[in-house]
């Protein structure tokens, strides 16, 4: 059965599942991109009228809608698709590596401890609002960060970057002296 959550950002809903949307962490997949999409659901799921992101995670699915589309015509359909996948399919939507060309992996340590600081005091509470956030590059006390899912154009992404990613941050790693959003 799936279960919608309101998340800050007006334009996007999350659908939570009781089953395992995704056994290999969270992705993102944007409209624009849906020619490189291998998967048929999100392919599918990205042509519904009005969809123009989505993101799985491991028990829920963001999608988020353009303006011009409401969730009272767009929700009852998302809902019809992911339970017709669950119905016909015994295993998670994502559950083979998906393509990480843009990872950036670093054994430096600073890199690390952002990593960690993100993974265990930032990644759940942004997951609970439906997004997810990625880092991307440190360089001269500045900490790059991807903002996806509902945190992807929220109106209150920029004060949820400053006021608590780079708080954090900056607390836990003192060579952290600001955080963007790529």
């Amino acid at each position: 059965m799936i279960q919608t959550e309101q998340t800050p950002n007006p334009d996007s809903l999350k659908f939570l599942s009781d089953k395992t949307v995704s056994s290999i962490g969270t992705e993102e997949f944007q409209k624009k991109n849906i020619k490189d999409i291998k998967n048929t659901f999100i392919k599918n799921l990205l042509n519904f009228k009005g969809v123009e992101l989505v993101l799985l995670s491991e028990s829920f699915i963001t999608v988020k809608k353009t303006q011009e589309t409401s969730w009272s015509e767009l929700k009852p359909t998302v809902i019809s698709h992911i339970n017709d996948y669950f119905q016909k399919n015994n295993k998670p939507i994502l559950s083979v590596e998906v393509d990480t060309k843009n990872a950036i992996e670093s054994s430096d340590e600073i890199v690390i401890k952002i990593k960690e600081v993100l993974d265990t005091k930032i990644r759940p509470a942004v997951a609970r609002d439906g997004g997810d956030i990625k880092f991307k590059s440190f360089t001269e006390g500045v900490v790059r960060v991807e903002l996806q899912g509902s945190c992807s154009g929220c109106p209150s992404s920029l004060m949820t970057l400053k006021q608590g990613v780079q708080n954090l941050l900056c607390h836990y790693i003192p060579e952290v002296k600001s955080v963007e959003a790529i």
